[in-house]
């Protein structure tokens, strides 16, 4: 399965902060916001990944991120000239997806919970027995977001864009795994009112072939749309709060790898010796350690 970054946009909610740089190479508490989606992908098993980006911004992106390599994982790039929806970004990544599943994480949007990778692993058996899947999350603004209607049977009977009257509070976030053919697919879709190929439309083409399904986010399951001054200040304090009292890192790309195999305790220590004289580097001392106190 591959995986998509959708890390474009001009962040214009976010200025004058991102005038000079992108927002997902923000900080948020003690690592940039991009090593949240690309830990969510990691978490779902998914170590081929794609990262689109504007033009002005994707030389920062190597810089941070490089080939992926140090985090066991292979990281290509692409551009996004325009951006007009997120649907576009299989367009984009027609060439990287080829004719696998594909999973997509949006750039901003952090997902925290001890059982998230037990609903990644329903996401991606239903991508690879051809069913496409969203993730919903309880809002108390519902007409900001794409909403799914969903019975009590966990069936979506509709979703639609932002509506004025929306009909469940169960926001569609920044998440989506596909089935093979997702790129086809995006070509189905019709630009919007505003001009957007809009996930939404993508989505309703599935559910319209009764091949959508949902996971909702709940029972300790945390999201955030982390493009807002507050959402970033709130999830950076939730980071915080839980790093200080678990004595653990929030999504560290470098520990999910090498908890999946894709890392060496060579590779691993090279990393901690890296920024060894910060927490971060420390802390991944300690995964070494603890490791080896398990043997």
């Amino acid at each position: 399965m591959k995986g998509i970054i959708l890390a474009g946009g001009s962040g214009t909610r976010l200025y004058p902060i991102t005038k000079g740089v992108s927002k997902q190479l923000l900080p948020i508490y003690d690592k940039p916001l991009i090593y949240y989606p690309l830990s969510t992908l990691m978490l779902g098993g998914i170590n081929d990944i794609l990262v689109i980006t504007t033009k002005e911004d994707q030389e920062n992106f190597i810089r941070l991120l490089g080939d992926g390599n140090h985090f066991g994982v292979n990281l290509n790039y692409a551009i996004q000239e325009v951006p007009n929806g997120l649907a576009k970004a299989f367009t984009i990544g027609e060439d990287f997806i080829k004719d696998d599943e594909c999973a997509m994480v949006l750039g901003d949007n952090i997902f925290l919970g001890s059982n998230l990778p037990s609903k990644f692993k329903v996401a991606r058996n239903n991508a690879l027995n051809g069913d496409a899947t969203i993730f919903t999350f309880g809002v108390h603004d519902p007409e900001r977001f794409g909403i799914a209607e969903i019975d009590e049977n966990d069936k979506i009977i509709s979703i639609e864009e932002k509506p004025a009257n929306p009909k469940s509070d169960q926001a569609i976030v920044g998440l989506y795994y596909y089935p093979k053919g997702v790129s086809e697919k995006a070509k189905e879709v019709v630009p919007s009112k505003r001009g957007e190929y809009e996930i939404t439309s993508l989505n309703d083409l599935y559910l319209k072939e009764d091949k959508l399904k949902v996971q909702k986010l709940e029972y300790g399951c945390n999201w955030y749309d982390a493009g807002l001054f507050d959402s970033m200040n709130d999830v950076s304090n939730h980071v915080r709060a839980i790093e200080n009292n678990t004595d653990s890192i929030v999504c560290c790309p470098e520990e999910i790898a090498f908890k999946n195999g894709w890392l060496s305790e060579e590779e691993l220590a090279k990393s901690a010796e890296l920024m060894s004289k910060n927490s971060y580097g420390k802390y991944l001392k300690k995964v070494l350690m603890r490791n080896n106190t398990k043997k």
